[in-house]
């Protein structure tokens, strides 16, 4: 739990009474490695915050070859299928957890409440959503100015943690290649 008030506090000063408010709507889940935390065609509840593990954001196919992962969350940071959790519409990707993953969660009608009842609530609100925009803006940028190899040294820059922890036709199919193209990069990098 410290961990989120660690995070909360990098975005803006937390009162006690509004961390009170909002660690009462939080809960506790645990997934074993490679389960889904939300599959594709449903609606996002939760946003959650990853104390422990690897979280997927994959959009599923029946050809496991062709399943395109586009995002990766790891232990201190948030996931969520966030349009869907916004629009409370059926989710086209799924979450999948790639380690044993532990989350603490907050689901929707509990989240507009501390919107609604925190001094805090909209910061927080706004912050996220401003988080994931960029990150969501970047990726596509990357994706339509970059080239495979470049993404992937950018990827190895600012996450090397990902390719230490995350098989390769992951972070193949994250960077728009095939496994067999990342196994050239990387050879031309070596």
């Amino acid at each position: 739990m410290q961990q989120i008030r660690d995070y909360l506090e990098k975005i803006t000063k937390v009162g006690e009474d509004d961390w009170q408010k909002f660690l009462l709507k939080l809960q506790k889940r645990s997934f074993k490695k490679k389960v889904e935390i939300l599959k594709s065609g449903e609606v996002e509840n939760h946003i959650s915050f990853i104390e422990k593990g690897i979280v997927r954001l994959v959009i599923p196919n029946d050809d496991i070859e062709k399943e395109v992962t586009f995002g990766f969350s790891f232990e201190n940071e948030f996931i969520s299928a966030y349009d869907s959790f916004l629009t409370q519409l059926p989710s086209n990707y799924q979450l999948e957890t790639l380690t044993k993953t532990v989350v603490w969660s907050i689901c929707y009608a509990d989240l507009q409440e501390v919107y609604r009842n925190t001094e805090i609530g909209n910061s927080i609100g706004r912050f996220f959503a401003e988080k994931l925009f960029l990150i969501k803006s970047r990726r596509e940028q990357a994706l339509l100015n970059e080239t495979a190899e470049q993404r992937y040294l950018n990827l190895f820059i600012e996450r090397p943690n990902l390719l230490k922890e995350i098989p390769l036709k992951y972070i193949a199919s994250y960077i728009g290649v095939t496994p067999q193209a990342l196994s050239r990069i990387r050879g031309r990098i070596s």
